[in-house]
């Protein structure tokens, strides 16, 4: 029988990916049909802008800080180990457990060999590097539509099709065997975080409606925690297909 610490967390995981599939059928639906009422506020592009600005930072500022992140979301209470984005190596160990070597935050234990990429003799994680090439392009995608003059004009719809398929990639990325490898790894994660900035310009261009948009804001924030979610979700099922009597894990 399952404890009930378990159970909960999937009846969390589940009730995470639920909502998250749901909005991004939202998303869809409301690219298909667009709220009749608009807004022209002046104000609506800056306000939107600024606040997904502020949540592309937030998630630059966890990449580099993982483990006081995982805290202050509460998702990372079971984790034991510091983790580092730009760890050259850190042993972790006990008198009961075998000591296992974190490179790139991730044990060098060889099932988490596709978490992992080596870029100039460093060792880092595939995930955490592809989330913060997406953060960097998203800012610059949220200075040139909401603060600049791009215009998504007929492309909207297509962008935000383009972004559902984004999202979706990266929250499919720790379930699918076919994304388990660095490199789709670094890439499902950039097109993860670009795709949320896809479907919330496209639906701007599309609604002009600043309650709509501030609503995709909010479900970005809600995809990322899935992400976190599911991502946890997969460490625990690589560590609990181990052969090892016991680690440090």
């Amino acid at each position: 029988m399952s404890p009930p610490h378990h159970k909960s967390n999937n009846q969390t995981l589940l009730f995470l990916v639920s909502v998250s599939f749901l909005g991004l059928i939202l998303a869809v639906f409301l690219a298909v049909y667009p709220p009749i009422s608009s807004e022209d506020l002046v104000w609506r592009k800056p306000l939107v802008g600024v606040s997904f600005a502020a949540v592309s930072l937030l998630g630059i500022i966890a990449v580099f800080f993982p483990n006081q992140c995982s805290k202050f979301f509460d998702l990372g209470k079971r984790e034991k180990h510091p983790h580092r984005f730009f760890g050259f190596g850190q042993t972790m160990s006990s008198s009961s457990a075998t000591p296992l070597t974190l490179r790139g935050h991730h044990p060098m234990c060889g099932r988490f060999s596709a978490h992992v990429y080596r870029l100039r003799g460093s060792i880092l994680c595939a995930t955490c590097s592809g989330l913060f090439l997406g953060a960097t392009i998203v800012l610059a995608g949220v200075g040139l539509y909401f603060f600049g003059n791009l215009q998504m004009g007929s492309n909207a719809f297509v962008a935000v099709l383009a972004g559902v398929l984004g999202v979706v990639l990266g929250l499919l990325q720790s379930p699918l065997p076919l994304l388990q490898s660095s490199f789709t790894r670094l890439f499902s994660s950039a097109f993860f975080v670009v795709g949320t900035f896809l479907i919330l310009a496209g639906i701007d261009e599309l609604a002009h409606n600043v309650s709509v948009d501030l609503l995709f804001v909010a479900l970005s924030v809600f995809w990322l925690l899935t992400r976190i979610a599911l991502s946890q979700w997969d460490h625990g099922r690589i560590c609990s297909e181990c052969t090892l009597d016991s680690c440090s894990l």
